[in-house]
């Protein structure tokens, strides 16, 4: 996604602040990050458990109530791409 001019790090925070809330527990996977070069253009990776749980959650008041929060600082519409993961490695400091 990508945040309105200078307003990525408050998208940033603001995205993170759902892990800090607690998030659903079939969300098992919640990482943001920002382009190199360009802290507007944000990308968020999250892997549910199904992907009715995924449906499930965005339907919820909770998840209504964040997007209106979230929608001020975007420019645009967000782009969604599906994936399936095969393997691999996370590690955090």
């Amino acid at each position: 996604m990508t945040a309105r001019p200078g307003t990525g790090d408050e998208l940033i925070e603001l995205l993170l602040s759902v892990v800090k809330d607690g998030t659903d527990p079939n969300c098992v996977l919640f990482l943001v990050g920002h382009a190199v070069g360009n802290r507007d253009v944000v990308n968020v990776w999250e892997g549910w458990t199904t992907k009715e749980a995924h449906a499930e959650n965005f339907a919820s008041d909770k998840a209504k109530a964040f997007v209106v929060k979230l929608a001020p600082l975007l420019d645009g519409e967000a782009e969604y791409k599906e994936a399936v993961p095969v393997g691999g490695r996370l590690e955090v400091d």
